[in-house]
């Protein structure tokens, strides 16, 4: 996997202004905080990966950026507007994506028909250009698998066909940013490999990505910068070819 992937990714396309950034973020889940003060951004046309081990604090942030926990504060700022006080449905219309790690799909629906109920209006940059837009024909051909099997239930799907549907089913929202929670967890190593080519092919598209992982391996073939979080604190920020070179990070927040 690595040499396949390694000889097939991108140059590094030139980094936009900031679409997402995250100031003094903290989180509760009733009386236990789980962030604290946490503190991140993510360029237009950027792959960065929030790191950690499991209870670190990653799908919480998820959760927090995308207003779904009761009891949180701090600055959300995305496409240049504050956010912090809209609620879940309203930060997916301006354009933020969220693919969850439990997958959700619709058992009892087709994939074309999970599909439409991911569908959103198309989207234009601020300076009035075209985003990227979706449309399932696209989707198909950009993940074959799905094309093969329009027709099936998300209820019959493996559970590497079942991520790449909700990846595919965010992307019928024309996200200006995707917010992709451990996509390598718990999927066969083919999917990883699949998922990895997506993620490569989403940048290369001028998709932008926040992505939680912890493995670091899968995270750096894709990305281009690394937060590291351990007990909701961000511990270390830096490119992640500093991150594979700094091995006391990596035992002290990475390994198990």
């Amino acid at each position: 996997m690595n040499a396949v992937l390694s000889s097939q990714r991108p140059e590094a396309a030139p980094l936009g202004e900031p679409l997402l950034e995250v100031t003094g973020l903290n989180a509760w889940y009733g009386a236990a905080q789980v962030l604290y003060d946490l503190n991140l951004n993510v360029k237009r046309g950027e792959v960065v990966a929030l790191m950690g081990r499991n209870g670190a604090g990653k799908s919480t942030t998820f959760k927090a950026l995308m207003g779904m926990l009761a009891r949180r504060q701090g600055g959300i700022r995305f496409m240049g507007q504050e956010m912090s006080a809209l609620a879940p449905f309203e930060r997916a219309r301006r354009g933020l994506g969220f693919v969850p790690e439990d997958r959700r799909v619709f058992t009892h629906l087709t994939v074309t028909e999970n599909l439409e109920v991911g569908r959103q209006a198309n989207r234009h940059w601020p300076d009035g250009t075209e985003a990227l837009n979706w449309t399932p024909q696209q989707l198909f051909e950009f993940f074959p698998n799905l094309g093969a099997m329009q027709d099936r239930p998300g209820g019959q799907m493996s559970g590497g066909e079942q991520q790449m549907l909700t990846v595919a089913r965010t992307l019928m929202g024309n996200p200006f940013l995707i917010l992709l929670d451990e996509p390598s967890e718990g999927v066969a190593p083919v999917i990883v490999e699949q998922m990895a080519h997506m993620i490569l092919a989403l940048k290369a598209k001028g998709a932008s990505i926040l992505l939680s992982e912890q493995n670091l391996h899968f995270a750096g073939l894709v990305s281009d910068r690394a937060y590291v979080l351990e007990k909701g604190l961000v511990r270390y920020e830096g490119s992640m070819a500093e991150l594979a070179a700094n091995e006391a990070v990596r035992k002290a927040y990475l390994t198990m």
